[in-house]
């Protein structure tokens, strides 16, 4: 039995989100963000209007999943051998792309959109990438963070700091908060 009704990998269905997100990413950088309508992306992505109604539902949806799809990790983590160094540099890297103009458009078009599906997609984006570095941590045998105490007092309070008070927070915090973490859970 073939089930019509879900997504095919590749298919007629990845053609389409292909080229609507980039006709999105096209127009964004060549116009205003008044510019960018759901005809003007259809036109450009060769689809029907409908289409992008029909998958995204609204203009934000759509504009949040674009921005979602830059979120999602390339790769994995890098291993800079303990704990510590690997979530500094994970975390460095991670709030200089957040903090970015760029990275800040994505985060005001992920969290201005309604519903918890884009939001709960970034969360686990990032708590994927934190368990690669948790693990690498339990496997070599070291003391080792939750992901949970990762996202609650090492990201939450540096994103909030970013989103809030349009701070980019410095090595030095994220060295303090890093340490702080580690040493509170002994």
């Amino acid at each position: 039995m073939n089930d019509k009704t879900a997504p095919r990998p590749g298919g007629r269905s990845a053609r389409v989100q292909t080229a609507v997100h980039s006709a999105v990413r096209e127009i964004q950088k060549k116009f205003e963000h008044e510019r960018l309508t759901v005809p003007s992306i259809a036109a450009r992505a060769g689809v029907n209007p409908t289409t992008i109604y029909r998958r995204w539902g609204t203009l934000d949806s759509l504009l949040a999943d674009v921005a979602l799809e830059r979120m999602q990790p390339e790769q994995i983590p890098e291993d800079f051998g303990n704990l510590h160094d690997d979530l500094a540099n994970w975390m460095e890297a991670f709030i200089d792309e957040m903090a970015s103009d760029p990275g800040r458009a994505m985060l005001r078009e992920v969290l201005g959109t309604q519903g918890h599906a884009c939001t709960g997609k970034c969360d686990n984006y990032i708590r994927q990438q934190i368990e690669v570095i948790t693990k690498r941590a339990d496997d070599r045998r070291e003391k080792s963070l939750a992901v949970d105490e990762v996202v609650q007092f090492i990201v939450a309070p540096l994103m909030y700091r970013m989103l809030f008070s349009d701070e980019t927070s410095k090595e030095k915090e994220i060295e303090s908060l890093i340490r702080t973490t580690i040493s509170n859970t002994e």
